[in-house]
């Protein structure tokens, strides 16, 4: 078998609400998320997506994927899709670095990998543990009072694991928000406190001793460094997610105690093959994990959610999808779906999911 062709497509995804986070300094109205579809001489095609999170989230771009891309596609082309770690060391020597480019092209190769064993991704990345993964709810920076009713609202289809998104200059406004989300926190909930970097050590440390909460805190500050400083000045569990680019910061946050739980998420670290790699070590070492993507269609979220499917539940959070944040759907009623706060995964072959290429449209580019 030989990979005979690359195809890539470029889609601008509007958001269905505008969306802040980070105490309000980021914001996006839309996304811009890229396609790739591997053809076979054998006639099995595999799909994957890449969609960063806007380009001030974290180093990466959508046009920078493409053009990234370009420079892979011709050192691949020809070779056996088979062979997928033997492809992801080739393209890490062809351009170092860069894994939200890799992404979808990792990701594809294992929707060729399931195809041919005839099986849902989730069984080559270690068996479904359980039946389905819980649901989590994204909660955009507001007042207390809006924060609250986003939080009413996502319990009101299922969620019961919420993500909400504090963070900024002003400590009492960010005090004011964890304590009205935790006076209405029902039992059994969990609740992650997400700011996004936002915090100076000296805010976190003095927020994080102010207040009593029964969840985590993610991602207080900028760096590693200044999170693992934090961690020693603090007693509640941190989870950390936008400083951990690699297996290797990874290891460094674990060497130091930096955290509690992390965030995996495939286009960050570069697909399935390094995000498995981080959530088998997060297993060795007893983190709990949240493993979805960045953003993007049902496409990148079903790709997330079978490796979260395959991770035991006593390490598993919550899942987050982005498809509901979209006015477009590029597969209505496929892939990976919330049903009353269960996300469910096709049981087809492979991913399981591909988009409508109409809605594609014309490729941005084709190799072969």
């Amino acid at each position: 078998m030989r990979i005979s062709r690359i195809t890539v497509w470029q889609k601008s995804l509007p958001l269905a609400e505008p969306y802040r986070l980070s105490g309000g300094r980021l914001g996006f109205e839309s996304l811009d998320s890229t396609f790739v579809r591997i053809d076979t001489d054998e006639g099995l095609a595999g799909w994957g997506e890449g969609c960063p999170w806007g380009h001030s989230y974290l180093p990466a771009f959508g046009a920078g994927a493409r053009f990234a891309i370009a420079l892979l596609a011709p050192v691949l082309q020809g070779r056996d899709p088979r062979d997928i770690d033997r492809l992801n060391r080739l393209m890490d020597l062809t351009l170092p670095g860069h894994g939200y480019a890799k992404s979808p092209i990792d990701i594809a190769l294992w929707d060729i990998a399931g195809q041919r064993a005839s099986q849902p991704l989730h069984q080559l990345l270690g068996g479904a543990e359980g039946d389905a993964v819980p649901a989590s709810s994204s909660i955009s920076t507001g007042t207390p009072e809006e924060m609250v009713a986003l939080i009413e609202a996502a319990r009101a289809e299922g969620c019961r694991t919420h993500s909400a998104k504090i963070g900024g200059s002003d400590p009492p406004a960010d005090i004011a928000r964890i304590e009205a989300i935790e006076a209405e926190r029902l039992p059994g909930e969990q609740v992650t406190y997400d700011v996004n970097r936002a915090w100076t050590p000296a805010l976190a440390v003095e927020v994080m001793n102010t207040v009593a909460v029964h969840g985590w805190f993610e991602q207080p500050c900028e760096t590693l460094e200044q999170c693992i400083r934090v961690r020693r000045l603090t007693i509640q569990p941190i989870m950390l997610d936008e400083c951990l680019l690699s297996f290797q910061d990874h290891l460094d946050a674990w060497r130091e105690g930096a955290c509690e739980g992390v965030k995996v998420k495939p286009n960050r670290l570069g697909g399935l093959s390094r995000a498995r790699q981080v959530r088998d070590f997060g297993l060795a070492v007893g983190w709990r994990m949240h493993v979805e993507d960045t953003g993007g269609t049902v496409v990148a979220d079903t790709a997330a959610l079978h490796l979260a499917l395959s991770t035991p539940e006593e390490h598993r959070l919550g899942s987050w999808l982005c498809q509901p944040h979209l006015a477009d759907d590029p597969a209505p009623g496929e892939g990976a779906r919330s049903d009353g706060g269960d996300i469910r995964l096709p049981g087809a072959p492979g991913l399981g999911v591909a988009p409508d290429e109409e809605w594609l449209g014309e490729p941005w580019t084709v190799f072969d």
